[in-house]
C-alpha cells in the first residue's frame, strides 16, 4: 500500500509535466496574434505555408524545375522545399518609432532558449536600434527548425521555418517570401 502513494504521486506529476507547455517544445514557435502590431502598422506581411499549400508549393517547383527553360534556382527551390514542414512570417513595418514593445519579441525570444535551440548569429547595433537574431533548433545533431527575429525602431519580422534543414540551402531563401536579408553582401 505504501508504493501505491508514490506511484500516483509520480504519475500525477508526470501528467503535469507533460501538459505543461515547454519554452522551446520543437521547431515549431508559437508566435502570438499579434493583432495589435497589425492594427499600427503601415505594412504587413504574414505568410504561412504548410500542409495543402506547401504540397502546392512543392508541385508548381517541381514542375518549374523540369521545364526545359528552368533556372538553377527553380531547381534549388525545389530542393529546399521537399524537406520543409512549414514557413511562417510575420512581418509589420511602421509609420513610427516604438510601435511595438519588447514585450511583443521577448514573447517570440523566450521560446528560443530550450536545449535544442542554439543562437547562430546575434547582430545588435546600438544607433540605429537594429537586431537580428537568427536560431537552429538540433534534434539528434539535424537542424530541424530555424527562426530569425529582426527587429529595428519601426520594423519586426519574425521568421519560423520547419523542417529537415540544411542551413546553406536555407540561405538562399534570404530576401524571399519576406524573409529578411542579413548578409552584409547581397
Amino acid at each position: 500500500m505504501k508504493l501505491v502513494i508514490p506511484l500516483a504521486a509520480l504519475a500525477a506529476a508526470a501528467s503535469l509535466a507533460l501538459a505543461v507547455p515547454s519554452a522551446a517544445g520543437g521547431p515549431e514557435l508559437k508566435i502570438p496574434d499579434f493583432s495589435h502590431l497589425r492594427s499600427k502598422a503601415s505594412e504587413t506581411t504574414d505568410v504561412t505555408i504548410d500542409g495543402f499549400l506547401l504540397r502546392i508549393a512543392k508541385h508548381f517547383a517541381k514542375h518549374a524545375a523540369q521545364d526545359e527553360n528552368a533556372s538553377p534556382e527553380d531547381a534549388q527551390a525545389l530542393n529546399i522545399l521537399n524537406d520543409i514542414k512549414s514557413v511562417r512570417v510575420r512581418s509589420y513595418t511602421f509609420d513610427s518609432d516604438d510601435a511595438y514593445s519588447q514585450a511583443d519579441v521577448e514573447s517570440v525570444r523566450k521560446q528560443l532558449t530550450g536545449p535544442t535551440w542554439s543562437a547562430l548569429v546575434q547582430v545588435h547595433k546600438r544607433d540605429p536600434q537594429e537586431d537580428v537574431d537568427i536560431y537552429v533548433c538540433l534534434e539528434d545533431g539535424k537542424a530541424k527548425g530555424l527562426a530569425v527575429i529582426a527587429s529595428e525602431a519601426r520594423e519586426l519580422t519574425i521568421v519560423n521555418i520547419v523542417g529537415s534543414l540544411d542551413i546553406d540551402k536555407i540561405a538562399n531563401l534570404e530576401g524571399q517570401f519576406g524573409i529578411p536579408r542579413v548578409s552584409q553582401n547581397q
